[in-house]
């Protein structure tokens, strides 16, 4: 059975697994370099939230957020991702970790959370759509992996209880 919960700094090998299949698969993101837990030992900075949902004791997805911008006037917006183990798609842990992330946002005072989809990753599209994200536009040719240009949709979804 699935369940989330804040993740912690023991957690960063299964986090960098788990984001290295995404590296992999590059349907995800325009990164080719894996990461080491070292890495992703340093997202932990306090203020951005990390969820990681569990099956049966195994990290299978994780979700987090990062800094948008650096201007103070953005303090209050973070960029997200989350990546979900192979073995483990489509099975509901995307939309967990999502759904935790949301919470802990909302707990961290986070007033909007948003990200950059490739067009044709159906999946987090669809996933996003239904929790309620919203399509704001494409990026054409944002970047080039492995050599050829690559077009993202921007999501974004407002945290109403932050918004005063």
């Amino acid at each position: 059975m699935l369940g989330a919960r804040r993740a912690e700094a023991n957690d960063a090998p299964a986090i960098a697994r788990i984001y290295n299949q995404g590296i992999e698969g590059r349907m995800a993101t325009f990164e080719t370099r894996l990461r080491t837990p070292e890495d992703v030992r340093a997202w932990f900075d306090g203020i951005h939230p990390i969820v990681v949902v569990e099956d049966e004791d195994e990290v299978v997805a994780f979700a987090c957020a990062s800094p948008y911008r650096p201007r103070p006037c953005y303090s209050t917006v973070a960029e997200f991702s989350v990546y979900v183990a192979r073995e483990a798609r489509r099975r509901g842990a995307g939309r967990l970790a999502m759904e935790s992330l949301l919470d802990a946002a909302r707990e961290a005072g986070f007033h909007k959370l948003v990200s950059r989809v490739f067009v044709e990753n159906a999946a987090s599209r669809s996933l996003l759509r239904a929790l309620g994200f919203r399509e704001v536009g494409v990026y054409e040719k944002h970047a080039r992996l492995d050599g050829v240009w690559r077009d993202v949709v921007i999501v974004e979804r407002l945290i109403p209880d932050n918004i005063t």
